[in-house]
């Protein structure tokens, strides 16, 4: 497990899995180790995938200072990792909640990307985000049968209610973040709690950590290729979203796989591996 100390002084931990060109992970949960990517479907077979741990998550050390949790102070980490691995250039990855700090490090370091693969991203750093209308008519073509429609009810009470959502509605919900609701999701979602440093999330997205308007001028000077790859049955972002966020990039598309929910290479890995390997080898 190599580790290396980002520009705080913080050791930073990452997990290296398959041979090939590097690929650097970015993870989500917010602020879940990045063992939850796994070998992301099978993209082991043709990239050597660098699964960063963020700052206290997974192998990495707590910094000193926990206002450094905050999303854009962990630019620099990512810019740490890029220069401790002696890329010019460099593939990016990263999912959900993570979408946002490769948001804003493409923002920031735009020359220093290659290609960069959004998946199932939320977009909090460019001020995209689904109604909770939309979100529900995501979900609801998955009713008539269980656990689906208590998971619907569910998110009916978080999106809508008036008071605070309670755990248990979290939980009830959790079935609609995958495309099957077999015995390999519930041991992902078993093991997330485990995973996640829950004061580092609290402060992940905290004030002062989005300047929406100056980020989205630096994505316009992005000029490799950007994929945002979205699930058909995802609420956030919904496909439509996911479209809305590549239309910032110069050279962004977008693509929606098929019974698809927030970990789609969970839901079918040969197709995610296979579409996002065709992309970081030869584009759109």
């Amino acid at each position: 497990m190599p580790i290396f100390n980002t520009y705080d002084g913080t050791a930073l931990a990452y997990h290296v899995r398959g041979e090939g060109e590097p690929l650097v992970c970015l993870p989500g949960g917010a602020m879940r180790a990045s063992t939850y990517l796994g070998d992301l479907g099978g993209l082991t077979a043709g990239r050597r995938l660098i699964l960063l741990d963020l700052r206290g998550t997974g192998d990495s050390a707590v910094p000193a200072d926990e206002s450094t949790y905050r999303v854009d102070h962990q630019v620099a980490d990512v810019e740490a990792l890029r220069v401790h691995l002696g890329l010019e250039r460099m593939d990016v990855l990263a999912h959900s909640a993570g979408g946002n700090l490769a948001q804003l490090y493409a923002a920031a370091h735009p020359d220093r990307l290659r290609r960069l693969v959004l998946v199932t991203p939320t977009c909090w750093a460019v001020d995209l985000d689904a109604t909770p209308e939309q979100r529900l008519e995501a979900v609801r073509v998955r009713a008539g049968s269980e656990p689906y429609d208590t998971a619907i009810a569910a998110y009916e009470r978080i999106l809508t209610a008036a008071g605070t959502p309670t755990p248990a509605d979290w939980r009830e919900v959790m079935p609609l973040a995958y495309g099957r609701w077999d015995e390999a999701a519930r041991a992902h979602l078993a093991a997330s709690d485990g995973e996640k440093n829950p004061v580092a999330a609290a402060a992940y997205a905290g004030p002062g950590a989005f300047d929406p308007p100056a980020t989205r001028a630096g994505l316009r000077g992005v000029t490799g290729e950007v994929l945002v790859l979205a699930g058909e049955l995802d609420s956030n972002p919904t496909p439509a979203l996911a479209a809305d966020l590549a239309g910032l990039f110069l050279q962004g598309i977008v693509d929606v796989q098929a019974a698809g929910a927030h970990f789609p290479w969970l839901d079918d890995p040969q197709r995610f591996a296979t579409r996002v390997e065709a992309f970081l080898a030869t584009g759109a």
